[in-house]
């Protein structure tokens, strides 16, 4: 039997675990009846049998034996006296199969299909590496750091396979050494001279995401979903979550018994302080909620320019913007409002404010019980926020508020 050996091709299929075995087959028949065309012009009668294991192949010639001089296709018929020197038992009508000796390619014909086939090899291990992670953009994965250099780190999946984690992908205080193993989430796949280019990340609000996933099982089972999440790598993040089970504290739940489950991915964030907030579709109360740790007094509102402002004590006003002002930006994007933070006036005019209270002989106890319902105990508080806010906020008809309003102004005014 004529052969040639393609072992060292065919260990590169076996090494890419994925390909599969008529994938490998179709290959190698492609490569090889290029070559049967390019000597024959046709590969109609040929067949190309791959044997995988001992890594050798055979090319099989089929041609219909004919009476001498009724020859009218070389490649596809055989004259009856040329068919008996191969085998005399040979009859005309049947076929002939004989084995075309590879060597009659020409040595360099062979090693262009070689090369040929090392190539096509190349590129479905390239394609299938491409796939498998195209898979799993927003997965999150384990894997070795095999070299570290100043833009970016070098990593090495359980395959072998070359990930890249760059450093604006890293968070400000990671650290990696030779050999360690961590954790991020594939952020995309890019093509660079055919070759594709696994980028990892662990700055990407995916990979709180899945941190959580992985921590929260309520969130894993859909009981608790993930409606925004906001991040200042290393620093601080919003994390804004939902139950659709009204007996799951989502907020609990993802914190856990004394910050059990947070703790855990705070460590890997290296010590991100993590926000987990309440969802909500008032968007009033969102704002309230993503300025945590702060507590606002009141807030305008201002919904189609998209923009509030905020008023809060002098002693939260700080809190509410935060270090390098990081909370105040990260409740900006979870809310997607323009947030101003401005002191509550303190001091001389807050000297004059007056406990809803005192008001009981003017103003109905149901109307000041209503009032304070939605966070305005005093009168300045209520004269904070206009009209409209109030009757959106509240139960109250537009000529109870104008009237609560009316009175108000004029006791202030006195002073």
């Amino acid at each position: 039997m004529s052969s040639i050996n393609l072992i060292d091709a065919f260990q590169d299929f076996k090494e890419a675990e994925n390909i599969d075995r008529p994938t490998m087959m179709k290959v190698v028949e492609d490569v090889f009846k290029t070559l049967l065309r390019k000597k024959y012009s046709s590969d109609e009668n040929f067949d190309v049998i791959v044997n995988a294991e001992k890594g050798d192949l055979e090319i099989i010639r089929r041609r219909m034996i004919v009476e001498d001089g009724q020859v009218e296709d070389p490649l596809a018929q055989v004259a009856y006296s040329d068919a008996v020197k191969i085998e005399p038992d040979f009859e005309v009508g049947e076929e002939l199969y004989e084995e075309i000796d590879l060597l009659d390619f020409g040595r360099r014909a062979i090693l262009a299909a070689k090369q040929t086939l090392a190539s096509r090899i190349s590129d479905l291990k390239k394609n299938v590496l491409a796939k498998k992670y195209g898979d799993r953009v927003g997965d999150i994965i384990s894997a070795e750091v095999y070299q570290v250099w100043k833009k970016e780190i070098l990593l090495l999946d359980e395959e072998g396979n070359e990930l890249i984690l760059p450093k604006s992908e890293q968070i400000p205080q990671d650290y990696f050494k030779k050999g360690e193993n961590i954790r991020a989430v594939v952020k995309k796949v890019d093509m660079k001279n055919n070759n594709p280019v696994i980028i990892l990340s662990r700055t990407s609000p995916e990979f709180l995401a899945k941190l959580l996933e992985i921590e929260v099982p309520e969130i894993f089972d859909g009981l608790i979903v993930i409606k925004k999440i906001v991040r200042d790598p290393g620093e601080r993040a919003k994390v804004a979550v939902e139950s659709y089970d009204d007996r799951i504290d989502p907020v609990g739940a993802c914190v856990g018994m004394k910050g059990s489950r947070i703790h855990g991915i705070v460590r890997e964030l290296k010590n991100e302080n993590i926000d987990v907030i309440n969802w909500t579709s008032n968007i009033q109360l969102l704002i309230q909620r993503s300025l945590t740790p702060a507590k606002i007094t009141s807030m305008e509102l201002d919904h189609e320019g998209h923009h509030a402002n905020v008023y809060l004590k002098p002693d939260q006003v700080s809190l509410a913007i935060g270090r390098r002002g990081v909370n105040i930006k990260l409740a900006c994007e979870l809310t997607g409002f323009e947030l101003d933070v401005y002191r509550d006036n303190e001091g001389e005019e807050n000297e004059f404010d007056i406990d809803l209270d005192e008001f009981s002989d003017e103003i109905e106890t149901w109307v000041i019980d209503e009032l304070k319902r939605v966070g305005c105990d005093t009168g300045r508080s209520v004269l904070a926020l206009t009209p409209e806010e109030l009757e959106r906020r509240t139960d109250l008809e537009k000529e109870t508020i104008d009237e609560v309003r009316k009175i108000l102004k004029e006791e202030f005014e006195k002073e």
